[in-house]
């Protein structure tokens, strides 16, 4: 039987919860074990297991994959989440970029001082509304399909559907203006592997908080 894929990170969302939710969406099981010293890291990079230094790092196939799209395409790819030819490929590439970029927003709005991360957020909040989210709710409404690419689940439609929760704990409204991102939001949560990720006590991480930020800073030393 084939080890269960070993997640190295933080002990918190960052660039490795896309993974976590590909994963799950996947309905694969995988172990995480949790940088939370130093030390831990800097034997990481010592033993040359990191490729260019930083994490994520996950171990699957006997491969030690860094790199976070790197590892988001062939989770995709290798659990046929990924699309049927090149055409939907670079579709799903350029979505899942898209929604991706959305995410780095509010993530680096919790390392930001209190000042700035209020701005921060803010900003983020109206990139989701006027410049993201806009664009999805035109190619759902575009090709009437369930699913943006191909009218088949894929990595695209997780990764849309995690940057929606995201920007929701931020603004419980931003949806409002959007009726069939409200309408896919519904339909892919319901997914019975996204329902059971999104139920407490899962592998999904909670927002970020002071103390877990104050751990990556003394990890990473900045």
């Amino acid at each position: 039987m084939a080890a269960k894929p070993k997640l190295h990170y933080f002990r918190g969302r960052g660039r490795m919860e896309s993974v976590r939710w590909l994963l799950a969406a996947a309905g694969v099981e995988f172990e995480e074990e949790f940088l939370e010293t130093r030390e831990q890291y800097e034997k990481l990079q010592k033993d040359g297991r990191l490729l260019f230094g930083q994490v994520p790092l996950v171990e699957i196939d006997g491969m030690e994959l860094t790199q976070t799209r790197a590892i988001l395409s062939y989770l995709a790819a290798k659990y046929n989440l990924y699309g049927k030819d090149l055409k939907e490929r670079v579709r799903i590439d350029m979505y899942t970029d898209g929604t991706l970029d959305l995410m780095m927003m509010v993530a680096v709005g919790a390392f930001k001082p209190p000042a700035e991360k209020e701005e921060t957020i803010a900003s983020a909040v109206k990139s989701a509304k006027t410049r993201y989210f806009p664009v999805f709710e035109k190619i759902l409404k575009d090709h009437g399909e369930d699913f943006l690419v191909g009218n088949k689940f894929s990595w695209a439609d997780i990764q849309l559907l995690e940057a929606i929760l995201l920007v929701e704990e931020l603004d419980a409204s931003v949806l409002s203006d959007f009726p069939l991102l409200k309408a896919f939001k519904t339909r892919i949560s319901n997914i019975p592997t996204i329902k059971k990720f999104l139920q407490p006590g899962s592998q999904r991480k909670p927002p970020p908080d002071s103390h877990y930020v104050a751990v990556v800073r003394e990890i990473l030393q900045f």
